[in-house]
């Protein structure tokens, strides 16, 4: 069986999600993947269900009733894949943001290297984002300076969502508990993991804006991940958040 699954969250991905398909399973590394689709209704899942007839022992397709948020797609994600035993978990944007040619770098991370999370990450070598105006730049690179002085976590990108999780990390948390939906969900995810004392290591990729598709960013989603921030802090020094 292949050691691991990618899961995809997909939102009115059309015109991104066969090429990000066939580009992962064109890697030299074999994964699987798992698309979880929140009701696209620009034909998404069909276009999904139409490649598992290409694909059908590696490309698998939750569908979900609504837009339920990101974070939830990936607990479905992540519940789907430890029950099915896979060894490693990735997150994985549909739009290239997150090159494929990068998963093999992420999961050697965690084979070879022992990690048991692995972050693409955007900014542990400088500044390594393509497309976005400069606003949204420092928007993002202050963003993660901040969550780093807030929860002492010694990652330059808390908010990434490339990453690579061994199946021992998703099986300790506590994937009920896990309280942010939004952007924050990737910050809350790396700072349970930080607290549960699992070795973290960034590996710098090139991160790439999306050329096809609408990005899903809000301001609700950027307050989500601020204020959140301060609220699993200060938690956490009351030993009120819970891990497992």
């Amino acid at each position: 069986m292949t050691k691991g699954i990618i899961v995809i969250p997909t939102f009115n991905e059309i015109e991104n999600i066969e090429r990000i398909i066939r580009n992962v399973f064109a890697q030299k590394k074999k994964f699987h993947i798992l698309v979880v689709d929140d009701n696209s209704p620009d034909g998404t899942a069909a276009r999904v269900r139409t490649l598992q007839a290409e694909f059908p022992e590696g490309l698998f397709l939750e569908e979900r009733k609504g837009k339920l948020g990101l974070g939830t797609a990936y607990i479905h994600g992540f519940k789907w894949a430890l029950q099915r035993d896979y060894e490693y978990v990735f997150e994985m944007d549909a739009d290239f943001s997150h090159n494929p040619n990068d998963l093999i770098r992420l999961y050697n991370t965690c084979k070879r290297s022992g990690a048991q999370v692995a972050i693409g990450s955007r900014y542990v070598t400088g500044v390594n984002v393509i497309n976005w105006p400069m606003s949204r730049v420092l928007l993002s690179w202050l963003a993660s300076k901040y969550v780093r002085f807030i929860t002492g976590m010694h990652i330059h990108d808390a908010t990434a969502g490339f990453i690579c999780y061994k199946k021992e990390v998703l099986e300790t948390i506590d994937l009920n508990n896990i309280q942010f939906v939004g952007y924050a969900f990737q910050i809350e995810m790396k700072f349970k993991a930080f607290l549960l004392k699992y070795k973290i290591k960034e590996v710098p990729v090139i991160f790439t804006d999306r050329t096809r598709g609408t990005s899903k960013m809000s301001s609700s989603i950027i307050s989500e991940a601020i204020f959140g921030v301060i609220i699993m802090k200060i938690k956490s020094l009351f030993n009120q958040i819970k891990l497992k």
